[in-house]
């Protein structure tokens, strides 16, 4: 079945020529071959005035030569004497070939044939329409017509639609042509307001000020239609539609949605189709003479899920700060879902960019160098006392609890400050950015389809800063999908680069090497006992659950961001609430999204 049809621009202008016969073009006593040589190379050279002089009817010839020309607009044409036949010597009938290159790779070659009569001076082409095509008749001409490919969707891993072809309008104001422009743009206002707060009368005359065709908004076919009764009619106010790539609402991963449509731009247009008709002298078509149908481009398919991406929008969705949410599958590195809540998404993609002090979820990376390095095991008795002095830096526990020595786990779970700062101190600069390499944190990747930043965890030679830098303060930053790879590589053991479209390669600065069990099997057990009994227990209704809450200072002290990372079978994920005031929204936000997963 042909796809929908829609008016496109057409090829650029005719310049190309036919090689002559041997005959001159002027002159002598030419016969019939020679005649109809001349004629065809003039018409295909784009002299419409030499052509019609080959004819018996020259102004008619011209003025249908002229006028097919102008409605195709061929790049080049080519055409040839095939035979001529001599009848009683004062008629012949000339075959030819004549191929129309119209641009584009489109090409439309067919024979036709016209009559040659021997007048009182020479012989001419018998002029008629048909000598131009065989189905062209009087009074008609040629038109070329583009075959527009449906966009091809782009797909999650289950083959949902995560961007599908949706018509929108645009609704555009002319306030030269609205005659009372301060009363248009309130109609518009009061119409458009309800789908979107931003769009107000003030708002329309600003920009119609700066522009003679404002572009108000661009509205799905469904919001189009809720007020098109209130905008139809308003002087100044006209519409233009088109079909984009759009996810299935205007919620579903607004994070993600642009820079995949970007991503995909390229390959989801397929091959347009097109079509040659004869036209009547009212434009309307009267006979197909060729057609060739659009190609479709074959679905996208991304490594995003759906159902995973909505579990985690809709966990966000009560968090009035803003909150974020990345989830990776640990054993392909494949992105599952970006999710940010209205708030989050004003600040921009902060999900995959933004640059957040981790607080204790970075206890994961300290746990991991003091193991490797020999300072301590998970069973080694620690102090937790409920503060300790770095070179005059305090560094307080939360709300200065004491838990007396305890075994590493145990302060871990607990999320000791005191321990992690002092273990801290007594690794080299660059021990906590070596390690926070080897977990993916501060790796630069270049992903298909997204721009990522992980975090950065510089040396630290100051002993002060080292110390903060242990629980997660001081000069250490991180993102959400920083920490979601952190947790990921603790999962599957090595540093997976992460992936968002099916099939292309993520590049990275580096490739870490991968860390041994003896580190990581301690640390997925002191994860799990956060959640068991630690500052997680919350989350112990969902089996196998583990994580670590991390609470960060900003600013002044006074405010803090609420962290949760952690991971649950194949699925990693890092949750960050920014000034929470504690970890607590970003567990319960954890808890919603684990549930919503079922």
């Amino acid at each position: 079945m042909r796809s929908l049809r829609r008016p496109a621009a057409l090829a650029a202008a005719l310049i190309a020529v036919l090689p002559l016969t041997a005959c001159t073009l002027f002159g002598g006593d030419s016969g019939p071959r020679d005649v109809a040589a001349q004629f065809l190379a003039a018409f295909a050279g784009g002299d419409a005035g030499t052509a019609a002089a080959h004819t018996d009817s020259p102004e008619s010839a011209r003025a249908l030569m002229d006028q097919v020309r102008d409605k195709l607009k061929p790049s080049t044409v080519r055409a040839s004497v095939v035979e001529v036949t001599e009848g009683d010597g004062e008629v012949s009938d000339a075959r030819y070939t004549i191929t129309w290159d119209l641009g584009k790779g489109r090409l439309w070659t067919y024979d036709s044939t016209f009559e040659l009569r021997r007048g009182d001076e020479a012989w001419k082409v018998h002029w008629a329409p048909n000598v131009l095509h065989p189905r062209l008749s009087a009074g008609q001409s040629l038109a070329v017509e583009t075959l527009e490919s449906p966009l091809a969707p782009v797909l999650d891993r289950d083959g949902t639609a995560v961007l599908s072809p949706i018509r929108v309008i645009s609704v555009l104001f002319e306030k030269a042509k609205a005659g009372d422009p301060d009363a248009v743009a309130a109609s518009l206002a009061r119409a458009l307001s309800g789908i979107d707060r931003s769009i107000t009368k003030q708002s329309i005359l600003d920009g119609a000020a700066e522009a003679a065709t404002y572009t108000v908004v661009v509205l799905r076919e469904t919001d189009y239609q809720k007020v098109r009764p209130a905008i139809y009619e308003l002087p100044g106010v006209r519409f233009t539609s088109e079909t984009r790539l759009l996810a299935p609402d205007k919620s579903f991963a607004p994070a993600l949605v642009p820079a995949i449509r970007d991503q995909v731009e390229a390959v989801v247009e397929g091959k347009a189709g097109w079509r040659v008709h004869t036209v009547d002298s009212n434009g309307a078509e009267v006979t197909e003479l060729f057609a060739e149908d659009a190609e479709p481009a074959d679905a996208v398919r991304t490594v995003l899920s759906a159902k995973t991406q909505r579990a985690a929008e809709r966990a966000l969705a009560a968090e009035q700060k803003p909150a974020m949410l990345v989830a990776i599958q640990p054993s392909t590195g494949h992105v599952l879902a970006v999710a940010q809540n209205p708030a989050a998404d004003k600040e921009g993609p902060v999900a995959l960019m933004g640059r957040y002090p981790p607080g204790s979820t970075f206890k994961i990376v300290t746990a991991a160098a003091a193991i490797e390095s020999g300072l301590a095991k998970a069973d080694t008795p620690l102090p937790c006392p409920p503060t300790t002095t770095i070179n005059g830096r305090v560094v307080p526990n939360s709300d200065r609890f004491d838990k007396g020595t305890v075994p590493l786990h145990s302060a871990f779970a607990f999320s000791c400050n005191t321990t992690f700062a002092d273990l801290a101190v007594k690794m080299q600069p660059s021990t906590l950015t070596d390690m926070a390499t080897r977990l993916g944190l501060g790796v630069d990747f270049v992903v298909p389809g997204i721009t990522t930043i992980t975090g950065s965890v510089p040396p630290a030679t100051d002993i002060v800063e080292r110390a903060e830098d242990g629980f997660g303060q001081g000069k250490v930053v991180a993102s959400p999908f920083g920490m979601a790879v952190v947790t990921a590589t603790v999962v599957s053991g090595r540093l997976t680069p992460p992936t968002l479209m099916e099939g292309a390669t993520t590049q990275a600065n580096m490739t870490p090497e991968p860390l041994p069990a003896a580190v990581l099997t301690p640390i997925r057990q002191m994860m799990r006992e956060v959640v068991t009994g630690g500052t997680a227990t919350a989350l112990n209704r969902f089996p196998d659950t583990h994580g670590k809450t991390g609470t960060a200072q900003f600013g002044d002290g006074t405010h803090s961001h609420g962290w949760f990372v952690g991971y649950r079978g194949d699925l990693a994920f890092a949750v960050l609430v920014t000034d929470a005031g504690t970890s607590g929204p970003a567990v319960a936000a954890s808890g919603r999204f684990l549930g919503g997963l079922g």
